[in-house]
């Protein structure tokens, strides 16, 4: 018999064939460790890599310069800025000469980091002008013409910024001067090019006579240089030096060099002309324009399909700009032919779809071209706002929104990205045409890529408000309502967002779904939105989403026009978050408390979150209650007095609570925090008064719509008892432009000249001596923290300071301003069916 097989994942083979199977696996673990081994440093490395510690800094810069390695050389370099600022004179005596010596035979690497420590110590004007030009100057320009391009580039950024802030005639001298040889064909090519950008730097620091004398002639001769690289160089200067030299010269010298240069017979030269033209078309006048500037233009677009497809991309590019910098000047079918043009660019590379699905079956070469068109459509798709101007809005349906509507279903990723990212733009300019795009909204919306619904969604708010008014702002009527696929699509793209790893783009699609209230009606939110927003902030793991649905269901609630409906959203925002078994619900509750103080008046939030939320004082988490405590200067000043008075009581000896019986020492230390700045706060009184003026208007106005709201509600069903009656009409008609008012209202800013007019006759009644008969020394309350208070002796004095709950449902709990009447109230100090584990102290920071 033979023994049983061992269990799977421990039984291990001592067989021949195993045992050279784990040598090989020890090998090449030896291997692997060798370069490790390889990079370690030996003793004598160490000796001579070691400073000794009492140099400073001076000191130890100078020796690692002379004796030390390259590496350490080039941190003494990178540290340069650091050394100028802290002792600039023995730096430039000391360090700055050992620097210029370790550049005569430094590498890359430190090549690349001197640069970069020049610029830096320019740019934080650590010495004067006239000291950086004599220390500095000489040793950029020594090493500009280097072999490696990367460091002759970096030089040469560090010069163009010098010469920014050099004066004229060390500009002349040091730079000017030896520039006339420099850019001789017997110099380098390297040599020349770096003359070009200078030369375009330069001509904005001198006079046009000086330009003209000794810059110009240069310029002439770099542009007919025998290297095609030099030419184009040139070229693209010519920009900067046409800003510099005016208009007159512009059109005498600059114009003929871009005319001939356009017509180079390398491609490069002429895609740089061809730019350089387009940059300065505002420079010329109409004549210019129409007689010179457009027959090149014309040209280099009928020759752009033979030519490489980097030449189209750039002209897809530019297009737009193009465009409208001839306006005015073209011919009804010079117009049609660029419209025409743009159009077959939209449309590049699509008709040569083969059928192929996968990449390994299409060439490379293939490949790469149809790389090319798409950068040629996605261009296309960032000019076109550019282009229903060209071809005026009303004109859109018959000219291009075949074209918006390929661009919009291209099957390439970047292109309908840019185009959902221009969609805001292509709204507003269409205006009262807006509604021939709602089916693209509809199309982008549902994109299966979430790059493209991050783009469209960051402008959804306003470009939903276009489409609901038709683009008119004194439109009444919601115009949405004749798109029955917009609430399907935004709830399809939420559930797509949430379904993948990009929480970013799924609060950001939640924090503009804010916007709802102001597009849809009240019930369609609460059916399709609202439960989703709960089941978010219920189940999502990711904490910015949860908050960004949290503010958003606020916002909900805040519009809702049903109060059957509102008290229910209240009710299970207390029952399921406020009173939830699981600590993380109950954090969200307080996050929500928070968002409700903002977003609603504060008579609001005392009646029917004041008490639910000061009840967790009594929570077994630490978390939480730590949260609460930094919750609790907001929760004060939702007060008012005298009217609550006796909620003002319930906060005192909740925190008298607290600093009496919290054990845990991170809470017990906010808590103290919180006593002080609770103690600081002044009180708001029921009258107005000047220090709180603005605030208070602005709750005013947040109450009076509230009250609106519920009026509204009551029109709506007498509207529907008496559905004949035309007077119903105009009243709810008055009220919902009351609500429009109220809210204008509510955003303007508020200046003290108005308020100095109209209110400066308040009364005294909101003295000091009256705010401190009804506010609380709540620092008193850390004098007699020593009293001891019993859950049992809280609750009885609590229970008789509880307002009664809301009429119409009373398992709401809710305060009413301003009532002596008090009455139990539901106890939910300890929510949890068992009492929690204490938490670790990494779990006790606020979230």
């Amino acid at each position: 018999m033979h023994p049983p097989p061992p269990a799977a994942g421990v039984a291990m083979d001592f067989g021949q064939n195993s045992l050279f199977g784990y040598m090989e696996d020890l090998q090449e673990l030896t291997i692997i460790e060798r370069p490790v081994r390889r990079s370690l440093k030996t003793p004598e490395e160490i000796e001579r890599l070691t400073v000794d510690e009492d140099l400073s800094d001076i000191e130890r810069a100078v020796y690692l310069l002379s004796s030390g390695q390259d590496i350490q050389g080039t941190s003494v370099i990178a540290n340069l800025p650091f050394l100028m600022r802290q002792n600039p004179t023995e730096t430039l005596r000391r360090v700055l000469p050992k620097v210029r010596e370790a550049l005569h035979v430094a590498g890359v690497e430190m090549q690349l980091t001197a640069a970069v420590a020049f610029l830096t110590i320019l740019q934080e004007e650590s010495v004067s002008v006239h000291t950086y030009a004599h220390s500095f100057l000489q040793v950029i320009l020594l090493h500009l013409e280097q072999r490696d391009t990367g460091v002759s580039n970096a030089w040469l950024e560090t010069l163009l910024a010098v010469i920014e802030v050099l004066p004229k005639e060390t500009l002349r001298h040091e730079i000017l001067n030896p520039l006339v040889s420099k850019a001789q064909l017997s110099q380098t090519v390297q040599s020349r090019l770096v003359s070009c950008k200078i030369l375009g730097k330069l001509t904005n620091k001198f006079d046009a006579h000086t330009i003209k004398r000794e810059i110009l002639p240069l310029v002439k001769s770099l542009c007919q240089d025998v290297e095609y690289e030099v030419r184009s160089c040139m070229c693209r200067q010519l920009e900067n030096i046409a800003q510099g030299i005016g208009t007159e010269l512009t059109k005498s010298v600059v114009l003929p060099e871009l005319i001939e240069l356009s017509r180079d017979e390398g491609s490069s030269v002429r895609l740089a002309a061809f730019e350089t033209l387009v940059n300065l078309l505002d420079i010329f006048d109409t004549d210019d324009r129409s007689q010179t500037i457009l027959p090149l233009v014309k040209s280099f677009c009928e020759k752009s399909f033979k030519a490489d497809e980097s030449i189209l991309i750039s002209l897809s590019f530019h297009l737009g700009k193009l465009c409208h910098g001839l306006y005015g000047i073209l011919t009804p079918d010079q117009h049609l032919r660029f419209l025409e043009f743009y159009k077959k660019l939209c449309t590049l590379g699509l008709q040569q779809e083969n059928g192929h699905n996968l990449e390994n079956q299409i060439p490379p070469q293939v490949l790469e071209q149809e790389k090319k068109y798409t950068s040629v459509r996605k261009n296309c798709a960032y000019n076109f706002p550019a282009m229903i101007v060209f071809v005026d809005p009303k004109n859109f349906h018959m000219e291009l929104y075949s074209t918006f509507f390929c661009l919009c279903h291209d099957p390439e990723v970047p292109v309908r990205y840019t185009i959902a990212i221009c969609f805001y733009e292509v709204s507003k300019l269409l205006n009262s045409g807006i509604y021939l795009i709602q089916k693209e909204l509809i199309t982008l919306l549902q994109d299966e890529s979430l790059e493209v619904l991050d783009a469209l969604v960051e402008h959804l708010p306003e470009i939903l408000e276009l489409m609901s008014t038709g683009g008119e702002s004194s439109v009444q009527e919601n115009k949405l309502s004749s798109l029955p696929d917009l609430i399907p699509a935004l709830t399809a793209a939420e559930q797509r967002a949430a379904a993948s790893l990009k929480w970013r783009t799924h609060e950001k699609l939640l924090q503009k779904y804010a916007c709802l209230p102001q597009i849809i009606s009240s019930d369609q939110i609460y059916y399709r939105f609202l439960q989703r927003m709960f089941t978010i902030m219920m189940t999502n793991n990711v904490l910015p989403v949860q908050k960004a649905a949290s503010r958003t269901l606020c916002v909900f609630l805040r519009y809702n026009r049903k109060q059957e409906q509102r008290h229910e959203v209240i009710q299970k925002l207390i029952e399921q978050l406020g009173q939830g078994k699981s600590y993380w619900n109950r954090l969200r509750f307080l996050d929500t408390c928070e968002f409700i103080i903002e977003i609603f008046s504060k008579s609001f939030f005392c009646k029917y979150f004041f008490l639910p939320a000061i009840e967790l004082t009594h929570d077994p988490v630490a978390n939480v209650r730590m949260k609460l405590c930094y919750l609790l200067p907001k929760v004060k000043s939702t007060l008012k007095i005298p009217a609550d008075k006796h909620l003002l009581q319930q906060l005192e000896m909740c925190v008298r609570k607290l600093l009496c019986q919290e054990k845990d020492k991170d809470v017990l230390a906010i808590v103290k925090r919180t006593v002080l700045e609770l103690d600081r706060m002044e009180m708001s009184m029921d009258a107005f008064q000047k220090k709180f003026y603005e605030k208070d208007l602005l709750d005013q106005e947040k109450e009076r719509e509230e009250l609106l709201l519920l009026e509204m509600e009551q029109l709506e069903k007498e509207k529907q008892q008496n559905d004949g009656r035309p007077l119903s009409d105009k009243i709810f008609d008055k009220k919902r432009k009351e609500i429009k008012k109220s809210k204008l209202i509510r955003s303007q800013s508020f200046n003290n000249q108005a308020f100095h007019a109209k209110y400066g006759n308040l009364e005294k009644s909101a003295s000091k001596s009256s705010t401190a008969a009804y506010a609380p020394s709540v620092s008193g309350l850390a004098k007699t923290a020593v009293l001891s208070l019993t859950d049992d002796s809280f609750r009885a004095r609590s229970a008789s300071n509880v307002p009664p709950p809301y009429s119409s449902n009373p398992a709401l709990p809710s305060t009413s301003r301003g009532t002596s009447s008090t009455a139990d109230s539901k106890n939910s100090g300890n929510k949890d069916p068992q009492p929690r584990k204490a938490m670790s102290k990494s779990r006790k920071s606020n979230p």
